[in-house]
């Protein structure tokens, strides 16, 4: 019965490195015919036959020697980050891999522009004699293309919880201008500590003036809810353990933020209001209330790390918060977005989680953490400088596949670890496989809802603005600005959809991309290797070749229609999970 599929499904062990669809599978019975007719099972039944020649990965151990997803042993590390890991891997036994051409193209692809490469990228960059240097320059092109905006923007609209709609209620025009000033900050580079110290500052119209809704997407306006958003996002740290004292010694930074209607409909102007009293941090004794006053005398703000800063009244407290946060000598703040990008690229921090900085939860490597968090500051927080050195890095590069003990490799940086693509990254790549496009609208009418047909879903400015297939695969709700708010975990109902929803056989049949792919007069071969480049980004391994050609082939023979057959090639090969994960 379904019942008893879905409890099977779900009591089923952890399928990290395992054969995850072939899981899926067994636990629904797909197999069986009465269900869902005899087209799918023999779909099926290929497609369980292809993934296990496309997934040699599904040992919950790699084999020795190199194959499609590995490179030739790495040479001696020679840059900071490599030796420190590799000091680390060596007492605990962790050889290092590293990953090969096929696979470093797609992950760079997808973790720089979260996109998948097309197929003649993705050929240029294999069949590339530079082994040398062709790895360090791709970097740095995608680093400069107009896609890293847009998926980084994603990212930080995550946090920032850019959403028109409940539980923030930006207003659609004050969300889009948010979103516009972001994306132009990721775009130009701007220097995190001035980016930093503008969200912080601003002052305006929401409609006008993106960084002021950094106060009015906070979902609690008094001070010591803004100095708890603020350490959030900026120190990376959870005010929940906080003494009532600590906090209430920042909030004076934010106590004179003040907020007032306009003529326009839900316009708001975001202001520094001086005539709002300061309370005095008392370090939790009591005092008695402040005599009304025209002209405030000075008062005290007291800093996470006991820092006492005087506040004038001739000077807007939120920027005494900005010096101290961005001096170079700030112990959370270049720490926390170091941890951040670390986690963002290799998918854990080196502290786990990436917003949980606390005493009690050290780096798992306390030496390669100082190391970025320095270059960060000596580069005048260049975070493309942070990326570059990241991604340069044999760590980065290092296969998916561990020697030993996964969850140790993981935790140690010796291995990349894998993760199921964000719900917006998967329906975009789909789309560019099939060329076709979906629809993004919001339950409330207003501007900016309806969204052009050939717009990325990265790209999408406001989380209010979704569709069915975002809802369904964990986007972000944008309500709380924590990284785990996001869902990447593979779950049932999500391989229900990619298995056996009109929505993707709609897109595979009726879609131009996969028709251009296998254009006549092509031959089997020609067919295969473009329908791998397409969608998992590397040529075919002679097994899988051989079972496509005889396919394809198999066609011809019967007088059945070819497309049929690229539709369920590709249907197979959109289901394995090297194409639905980051490895």
């Amino acid at each position: 019965s379904q019942t008893r599929a879905r409890r099977q499904c779900q009591t089923a062990p952890p399928p990290t490195r395992k054969l995850e669809l072939a899981t899926a599978l067994e636990s629904f019975n797909l197999f069986e015919p009465r269900r869902f007719g005899r087209g799918l099972m023999m779909k099926t039944a290929f497609a369980l036959a292809f993934v296990l020649l496309a997934w040699p990965a599904a040992a919950a151990e790699a084999q020795p020697g190199p194959s499609i997803y590995e490179a030739p042993p790495p040479p001696a590390p020679d840059n900071p980050i490599d030796q420190q890991v590799r000091e680390r891997l060596s007492t605990l036994g962790i050889p290092p891999t590293l990953c090969s051409d096929a696979v470093f193209i797609r992950r760079v692809s997808l973790d720089l522009l979260g996109k998948l490469p097309t197929a003649a990228e993705a050929r240029a960059f294999i069949t590339d004699p530079d082994t040398a240097n062709k790895r360090r320059r791709l970097i740095d092109r995608w680093l400069q293309r107009e896609e890293f905006a847009d998926y980084w923007a994603m990212k930080w609209g995550d946090l920032l919880r850019i959403k028109a709609e409940f539980p923030v209620n930006l207003w659609p025009n004050a969300a889009q201008a948010y979103h516009r000033w972001v994306r132009a900050a990721l775009a130009r580079n701007q220097p995190y500590d001035q980016f930093a110290r503008e969200l912080l500052t601003a002052s305006g119209s929401n409609f006008r003036v993106g960084p002021v809704n950094f106060y009015r997407a906070l979902p609690n306006r008094t001070p010591e809810g803004i100095a708890a958003g603020a350490v959030l996002i900026f120190m990376g740290t959870r005010t929940d353990a906080w003494p009532e004292s600590q906090l209430a010694g920042l909030a004076a930074c934010f106590s004179q933020v003040g907020y007032k209607p306009t003529r326009e409909w839900k316009e708001e102007i975001v202001f520094w209001d001086p005539l709002k009293d300061i309370p005095e941090a008392t370090n939790g004794l009591a005092v008695l209330p402040p005599p009304p006053r025209s002209n405030a005398p000075p008062r005290t703000a007291v800093f996470p790390d006991g820092t006492r800063a005087p506040l004038s009244a001739e000077r807007d407290p939120r920027e005494v918060f900005a010096d101290w946060l961005t001096a170079p000598g700030n112990p959370w703040f270049a720490r926390n977005i170091a941890n951040r990008v670390w986690a963002w690229l290799l998918g854990r921090g080196l502290i786990h989680e990436p917003d949980d900085l606390r005493p009690d939860n050290p780096p798992s490597n306390p030496a390669l953490l100082a190391y970025l968090e320095k270059e960060l500051v000596a580069s005048h927080y260049d975070l493309k400088h942070l990326f570059r050195i990241i991604l340069n890095s044999q760590t980065y590069q290092s296969s998916s596949l561990p020697r030993g003990d996964v969850a140790l490799a993981e935790a140690n940086q010796g291995c990349y670890v894998l993760r199921r693509l964000e719900a917006e990254v998967l329906i975009d790549a789909i789309n560019q496989i099939t060329g076709t496009s979906d629809l993004y609208t919001s339950a409330i009418p207003e501007p900016f809802t309806y969204i052009p047909s050939d717009q990325p879903a990265v790209a999408l400015a406001d989380g209010s603005i979704t569709s069915p297939f975002l809802a369904l695969f964990g986007r972000s709700a944008r309500a709380t600005g924590m990284e785990n708010e996001r869902i990447n975990k593979m779950l049932p109902p999500q391989w229900l959809h990619l298995l056996n929803s009109s929505h993707i056989q709609r897109k595979l049949e009726q879609g131009p991309g996969l028709r251009a792919l296998g254009a006549p007069p092509r031959q089997p071969r020609v067919i295969a290797t473009n329908l791998y480049l397409a969608i998992l980004s590397r040529f075919p391994s002679p097994d899988e070749l051989k079972v496509l050609e005889n396919y394809i082939r198999s066609a011809r023979l019967k007088s059945e229609p070819r497309r049929e057959h690229l539709v369920d090639i590709a249907w197979a090969l959109i289901n394995s999970p090297e194409f639905i994960y980051r490895h």
